[in-house]
């Protein structure tokens, strides 16, 4: 039963991300594909900030890329929604 819970709970979760990110890109100003960027963009700076630190340097530098692309992305859909 608490397995059924788990599934549950999850499949609810992510059900609420995607209509969340659905709607994320309609609300700025229809631009969709800026909108599911921007949140892989995201899900990858949590993967990168949960990644073992020893990567010769990597790690650390593509954080700081991914960083550097969220706010781009941000600043492409400002503009794009007239702001």
């Amino acid at each position: 039963m608490k397995v059924l819970t788990k599934v549950a709970v999850s499949a609810s979760a992510l059900a609420i991300c995607v209509g969340a990110g659905y709607g994320i890109g309609f609300a700025q100003g229809g631009q969709p594909h800026m909108a599911n960027a921007l949140g892989y963009l995201e899900s990858a700076r949590g993967e990168l900030q949960v990644a073992e630190q020893n990567k010769g340097g990597h790690r650390a530098a593509a954080l700081s890329l991914v960083n550097q692309a969220i706010t781009q992305v941000q600043a492409g859909i400002a503009v794009g929604a007239g702001m």
